[in-house]
């Protein structure tokens, strides 16, 4: 229902933009984003209330300009794909999925233009496996994502990764559910 309703208020603005003989420009931006917030539940800030997504394309584009209304560290934009700080992994994969480009772009483009910005990337997987083999994971799937911020421009001196394995979890029990959430790697900055 949330997303409805994010959609409608995405919409609003666009269609009184409209009204009052705004450019083309605007009407296709506005409409592009409000069409972009097909996203699934738990991604929140495709479409937000302000009426512009907050670069919720799949290349992470115009992150500056979607968030220009926003008042400080571009980290601290709670509608921004910014505060999307991890990235989850299928059951024994490494590669990042397409679900998570957009993420990872946007934090690539805050790092490439925010050159004393730095950040670790955390790699765990759930508990299923030996500890080594865990440990080994995490590794794999913190470097895929360091490997993807390499690739767009951000410095290696701007990353490091580590890998934590099966030993901080996320979320506590034995099941699918557990154990999908503690299969991700977090972005951890440092200020």
């Amino acid at each position: 229902m949330k997303f409805w309703s994010k959609t409608v208020l995405a919409i609003i603005p666009a269609l009184i933009l409209v009204g009052c003989g705004t450019t083309d420009e605007v009407e296709t931006d506005a409409a592009g984003d409000a069409a972009k917030g097909t996203a699934t539940s738990d991604t929140r800030s495709s479409a937000t209330t302000s009426g512009v997504g907050s670069s919720g394309n799949a290349t992470g584009e115009g992150l500056e300009a979607a968030n220009a209304s926003f008042q400080g560290d571009p980290l601290d934009d709670p509608d921004s794909l910014l505060a999307k700080r991890v990235v989850y992994f299928e059951f024994d994969r490494s590669d990042v999925s397409e679900e998570f480009q957009a993420t990872v772009t946007a934090h690539a483009e805050y790092l490439t233009s925010h050159s004393d910005a730095s950040l670790t990337l955390e790699g765990h997987a759930d508990e299923r496996g030996t500890r080594e083999y865990n440990i080994a994971l995490g590794e794999r799937r913190a470097i895929a994502v360091q490997r993807l911020l390499t690739l767009q421009g951000v410095a290696a001196s701007q990353m490091r990764t580590v890998s934590y394995g099966e030993e901080r979890p996320a979320a506590l029990g034995h099941d699918e559910e557990a154990w999908r959430l503690n299969r991700r790697v977090e972005f951890i900055y440092q200020r």
